[in-house]
């Protein structure tokens, strides 16, 4: 297969503390050679940052998650700045907003995605984007921003949506809920979304595929992603893999 990237893996999580080179290793093996690393909170970035050193192919984003809202500060904000300066990360991110938990103040939410949207535009940068019930709002704070690109990862919009982040500049990430029997809705804007929108992702240690339903997951599983959107779209994996994998290499800036 060609090589993949895995345009959205948690490897500095600590449920890879035990056995991260081995799981890059496996990664490797499995053809997923460039993984991007999101952050959640300004306390992770330090960690993030080390294990993103100690392997090629690993590449920092550095943001702020709307589920750690309880955790942020509005001194991360310009502290978000100084790391972008000093680090040159790959993306903004992961930030966005969620309206799923309760207990998320909304408000505050916006404050910090808007914050972060306008670093990304500043800097040029992709953003790496959390949208759980809140697509609409996160596609309104695009356009009220402006100027931006970047990924939604884990979509699980709808085809109008998904049409009107297209035009936006921004690609959909796509992983493990895409492979269970009742993702009917998902598997048929998979089959009709243009390729050039589509990356893939694990989420890992999050969002199992089907075949390790409650497990860890891992970036090594990107093949099993990659296969099952092959079948969905009738096409050649090595098309998928080719095509996926340019449409991160340009949005990241990733090298060959």
């Amino acid at each position: 297969m060609n090589l993949l990237v895995d345009s959205h893996c948690h490897l500095d999580a600590s449920e890879f503390d035990v056995d991260r080179e081995a799981v890059i290793e496996r990664a490797r093996a499995a053809g997923v050679q460039w993984q991007v690393v999101p952050a959640v909170t300004a306390a992770s970035w330090p960690k993030l940052r080390v294990v993103c050193q100690q392997a090629t192919g690993l590449y920092p984003a550095y943001g702020l998650h709307p589920m750690f809202l309880d955790q942020h500060r509005p001194a991360h904000l310009p502290q978000l700045r100084e790391w972008i300066e000093q680090e040159r990360p790959c993306a903004i991110g992961e930030c966005g907003l969620d309206f799923f938990v309760e207990g998320l103040d909304a408000e505050a939410q916006q404050e910090y995605f808007l914050g972060q949207l306008k670093l990304a535009r500043e800097f040029d940068l992709p953003v790496i984007v959390h949208a759980r019930r809140a697509v609409d709002a996160v596609i309104a704070a695009i356009r009220r921003i402006g100027g931006l690109r970047g990924v939604v990862h884990s979509f699980s919009g709808s085809p109008e949506q998904a049409a009107q982040l297209h035009k936006l500049g921004f690609l959909l990430g796509l992983g493990g809920p895409l492979t269970y029997e009742r993702a009917q809705r998902l598997q048929r804007l998979v089959r009709e979304m243009p390729l050039e929108q589509l990356l893939l992702e694990t989420d890992a240690p999050d969002q199992p595929d089907a075949g390790i339903r409650g497990q860890r997951n891992e970036p090594a599983r990107l093949a099993v992603i990659a296969r099952h959107i092959a079948a969905l779209r009738g096409m050649d994996i090595e098309d998928v893999a080719r095509a996926t994998t340019d449409n991160a290499r340009r949005l990241f800036n990733l090298p060959a």
